[in-house]
């Protein structure tokens, strides 16, 4: 029988989540991203069959029960991918200022038409709006619309070739969130037991609510920000949502850059403001694919999105289909360590204000930072079966660790984007002195406390009732709780 090791807690707060693909599907690199700072992996379904990620999850859970490490997979839906049709030799050259016409002809087309498979578009278009090809690589503006046909006018011409992406920033584009194809896949992503579901191309609250009628409380849900009408509609979709994604790649496409870096701001701290996970995503690293070192700029970006408090950062095609994936996981991982060590930190991840709701669970997290900020203490400890307490206390952004532990497994794998969190997979407690001896133990099983060090314990009275928490207590080990709990059960 192989001995396991508990896999010991990060040197930092900020979570890394990995994405996971050719490069990094094998069982052994998997492996390798968690012990080089992977905290949680994202499944991307957008590439792959159904079988290859079956296989990514039983890697996945595999090693979690192997390290006794609840962690976290997101599974991202695809969502409505707009598209061009084909051409005839695969590809066309467009000139600047000619005149282009999309339309619903089937037949390949050529340098002067192409078929635009989405009859929903030719409602919802009008003259002036612009038509984006190949991640805005060609760029044209719609001149007249017809029944049948869209006429356009080049402004910024190049290579179009088959079934190159399509987007349209200046329209909301009149289809749901959710294709046949991602129904078909978030019943899957459920039937794995996926911890997080990421919804893509999100415009407007109603596409949430239509995921969170499917998944119910299966698993938590994710709102990916990467379309302009969803900036709109921001404070509807979070409240909808569990957590939200930054997704920079789309966003960048459809929006002028200049104006994705305040937004992403601007989304991170509402996030937090709200007490939800916030990742930010996408070409993180990006040079890390085909290259060992990243750019100067790269690291800074990254430096930038954990100075304003981002629970995680994320890797797309660096870890998932690059040269070079676990060093890019490293790579993030160094960064956010130097980050979380500068002087400045502390003061630079608390500019963005989360005052505290009227109930008594906020109250007593805000009071539980101003206590750690008080005396010295080592680590807070929390006993949550929802995760509501530990999200609560991890949006005050305290300078320790928060040790979150859990009744329920899929809490404890939820809490894995949660800034600052370790979370435990344990049995339930039935009452205070239990859950004060057993903090004790689990903290210096973890190696987040020595004899000697305080912790901060918050929990629920009666234990074992969602959202019941109000109780807080200050606690010292003596160092010797784990040996004394071993010798009494002959361990």
């Amino acid at each position: 029988m192989m001995v396991t090791e508990i896999l010991p807690p990060r040197s930092r707060k900020v979570k890394i989540l990995a994405t996971l693909g050719p490069a990094s599907s094998d069982p052994k690199t998997i492996r390798k991203l968690m012990a080089v700072g992977a905290d949680a992996f994202r499944i991307n379904m957008s590439h792959g069959d159904r079988r290859q990620k079956a296989k990514l999850v039983d890697s996945i859970r595999a090693l979690e029960k192997e390290l006794r490490r609840p962690t976290t997979i997101l599974f991202d839906l695809q969502g409505p991918k707009l598209r061009v049709g084909t051409l005839d030799g695969g590809e066309a050259m467009l000139e600047k200022g000619q005149r282009f016409t999309l339309d619903r002809n089937p037949a390949p087309g050529d340098a002067t038409r192409v078929e635009l498979p989405h009859p929903e578009l030719f409602e919802a278009i009008k003259p002036g709006t612009r038509v984006l090809i190949d991640d805005g690589k060609v760029r044209l503006q719609v001149v007249s619309r017809a029944e049948n046909e869209i006429v356009t006018e080049v402004e910024v011409g190049g290579r179009i070739s088959d079934r190159k992406g399509v987007n349209v920033p200046d329209v909301l584009v009149p289809i749901p969130a959710l294709t046949k194809k991602d129904r078909e896949d978030l019943a899957f992503a459920l039937e794995q037991k996926a911890d997080y579901i990421a919804l893509s191309f999100v415009q407007r609250a109603d596409d949430v609510a239509e995921a969170r009628a499917l998944i119910g409380d299966r698993a938590a849900l994710m709102v990916k920000v990467e379309k302009p009408a969803a900036i709109d509609a921001l404070e509807d979709i979070l409240a909808l949502a569990d957590a939200v994604m930054v997704a920079r790649g789309d966003l960048g496409v459809e929006l002028p850059p200049e104006g994705v870096p305040p937004l992403q701001k601007r989304i991170v701290a509402r996030a937090r403001e709200l007490g939800k996970p916030v990742v930010v995503a996408t070409q993180m690293l990006e040079s890390m694919i085909t290259s060992p070192t990243p750019t100067r700029a790269e690291v800074s970006d990254v430096a930038n999105a954990i100075y304003d408090g981002a629970d995680a950062v994320m890797l797309s095609a660096e870890s998932a289909a690059g040269q070079y994936p676990c060093e890019a996981v490293e790579m993030m991982d160094r960064i956010a360590r130097s980050v979380e060590g500068d002087s400045a930190y502390a003061e630079r991840v608390h500019f963005t204000a989360t005052p505290a709701e009227p109930t008594t669970a906020d109250a007593l997290a805000e009071s539980a930072g101003q206590i750690v900020d008080t005396i010295d203490v080592r680590t807070m400890v929390c006993f949550t079966s929802s995760g509501s307490t530990a999200r609560r206390i991890a949006r005050e952004r305290s300078k320790v660790p928060l040790l979150a532990m859990s009744p329920s497994q899929s809490t404890a794998r939820r809490l894995g984007l949660l800034w600052g969190v370790h979370a435990v997979h344990t049995r339930d407690i039935g009452s205070f002195e239990e859950m004060v001896e057993k903090a004790k133990r689990m903290a210096l099983r973890h190696k987040l406390a020595d004899g000697g060090d305080r912790l901060v314990l918050m929990a629920g009275v009666p234990f074992g009732t969602a959202g019941s928490t109000n109780v807080l207590h200050v606690v010292r080990l003596t160092g010797d709780e784990l040996d004394r709990y071993r010798a009494s059960a002959g361990k």
